[in-house]
């Protein structure tokens, strides 16, 4: 039988009535478990347990988290190893994220405000590793978390991988939601550009060998295709200047992108950018 306890979030300032679940277990009590175990409440939209994980979190590792932020000017930098031994930093900043995003989905707004000021302000040097090869930084999502409860438009940027949130570009310019596809499509350029440049640095045509071969270059290829659809996107919304320019940023620096049609090929996003110039009356360099 579930009961009502209140789960008092000491760091956070936050005091929130919430169902205990049998489901809930704390495993070895690893910020790492503790972490994980609190992704997969979410996914499954259970904001108790959520809230059980995270402050479980929070009270063990909090202490130490602090010591580590305070030790640091920056980001960590350097191979996996070295931002990883900054792992209760890490597992608490993430772990406060996860939080303030259930209590979002809960419409429990003033909530989810705190829990993610509360990263930017003492554990903003937190990263958090994504099982696709990358870190990426609670603070920096949580300010956009809070700029979307400012505004009023909600976005999904899933596991902020490009190829995700290149798809949910398309879907806001289908749905002419500019606004949505600037969000998208600017943040793919913001976490992968300098990586889709090395990508394109080290090429001198467009890979074809397999398709396989070509996915190999998916920060260059979902840049690229951003940019072209930050282009479309523009154009279509009667801003003509902004709209060369986006064509215009993909053809001088992600000109062998690639995307691909899930009706089973590949197209060429510069292709498409000059002759959206073209018939703009914009004459190729």
């Amino acid at each position: 039988m579930k009961k009502f306890l209140t789960i008092l979030a000491v760091l956070t300032g936050i005091i929130v009535p919430v169902m205990a679940s049998a489901a809930v277990n704390f495993g070895d009590y690893r910020s790492e478990t503790l972490a994980t175990k609190a992704w997969g409440a979410l996914a499954q939209g259970d904001t108790q347990a959520v809230l059980a994980y995270t402050n479980k979190c929070l009270e063990l590792y909090a202490e130490q988290a602090k010591k580590m932020q305070d030790s640091l000017t920056d980001y960590p930098k350097g191979d996996n190893e070295k931002v990883f031994s900054y792992w209760a930093l890490n597992d608490v900043a993430t772990s406060l994220f996860i939080q303030g995003e259930a209590l979002r989905r809960a419409n429990m707004e003033e909530e989810a405000v705190v829990a993610f000021k509360k990263i930017i302000s003492d554990y903003s040097y937190g990263q958090c590793w994504d099982s696709n090869g990358w870190f990426w930084k609670p603070a920096e999502a949580a300010k956009e978390k809070l700029a979307m409860i400012d505004s009023g438009l909600f976005l999904d940027f899933g596991d902020y991988s490009s190829s995700f949130m290149a798809t949910q570009a398309w879907k806001a310019f289908e749905d002419n939601k500019l606004d949505a596809v600037l969000a998208y499509t600017n943040k793919v350029i913001e976490l992968y550009a300098e990586k889709a440049k090395e990508m394109q640095a080290s090429l001198t045509e467009y890979p074809w060998q397999s398709r396989e071969q070509i996915f190999k270059y998916w920060a260059l290829n979902d840049v690229g295709t951003s940019y072209y659809i930050q282009g479309e996107a523009l154009k279509k919304a009667g801003k003509i200047e902004d709209a060369k320019k986006a064509y215009s940023e993909l053809i001088k620096n992600y000109f062998y992108a690639q995307c691909w049609d899930p009706k089973g090929w590949f197209w060429k996003p510069s292709e498409g950018a000059q002759e959206a110039l073209d018939a703009l009356g914009e004459v190729k360099k």
